[in-house]
């Protein structure tokens, strides 16, 4: 993990690159409200190497409270999403085919809502737990994995996961959908099955999370 370099202040970012031959996947990851990019990246790390995928995870623009879209609209946070991607760009062996956005919780909901409307970029999404989804527009069809714990307190799954993934799946989106029984988290069979998921989808097929 090294940072990323590309702010003055404490609000940063972090990037992650595994050890392996050739263009390798990249996922830009997202972390949950009041979270930080070295909370987010720790429980990630080890699956992250397994699969030999480049995580690019910077810090919110603001104070930890969460991302733009959900404090008013759009705005200094994709600039910096797309200034770390260009970073990781210039520095990374990445295939381009096989970039993806991720997160948990706001995370998650601003990775869906930016991979709907970035669908040119982003082949892929992972959503842990996500509340919603707010694009402005839609481009492109990006696969999507959806995960989501029974017992979820903070964002409950009769009313975010399991319409997000209906939502989705009736707009013709090719949609990946795990329950797991547990709470708001990201458990590391679940991240495991995400990250097969992206960076080998016909071996992973009809695989879950065993």
């Amino acid at each position: 993990l090294h940072p990323l370099g590309l702010s003055d202040g404490e609000r940063d970012g972090l990037i992650y690159v595994p050890e392996a031959d050739g263009p390798r996947p990249l996922m830009l990851v997202l972390h949950g409200a009041t979270m930080k990019a070295k909370w987010m990246a720790r429980p990630l790390v080890a699956a992250a190497d397994d699969a030999g995928l480049i995580m690019v995870i910077p810090d919110s623009r603001e104070d930890g409270t969460s991302w733009d879209v959900l404090l008013g609209g759009y705005g200094p946070d994709v600039a910096y999403c797309d200034s770390a991607l260009a970073y990781a760009f210039d520095r990374c062996d990445v295939s381009p085919t096989q970039v993806s956005v991720g997160g948990i919780s706001d995370g998650a909901s601003y990775a869906l809502s930016l991979g709907v409307m970035n669908g040119d970029l982003f082949e892929a999404i992972v959503a842990w737990s996500p509340g919603f989804l707010a694009p402005k527009a839609q481009v492109g069809k990006p696969r999507v994995f959806v995960s989501h714990g029974t017992q979820d307190p903070i964002l409950p799954i009769d009313r975010c996961g399991r319409p997000i993934a209906v939502g989705l799946h009736n707009n013709d989106y090719d949609v990946e959908y795990i329950e797991f029984n547990g709470g708001h988290e990201m458990p590391d069979p679940i991240v495991r099955a995400s990250f097969g998921w992206l960076t080998d989808p016909a071996a992973w097929a009809g695989r879950g999370t065993e």
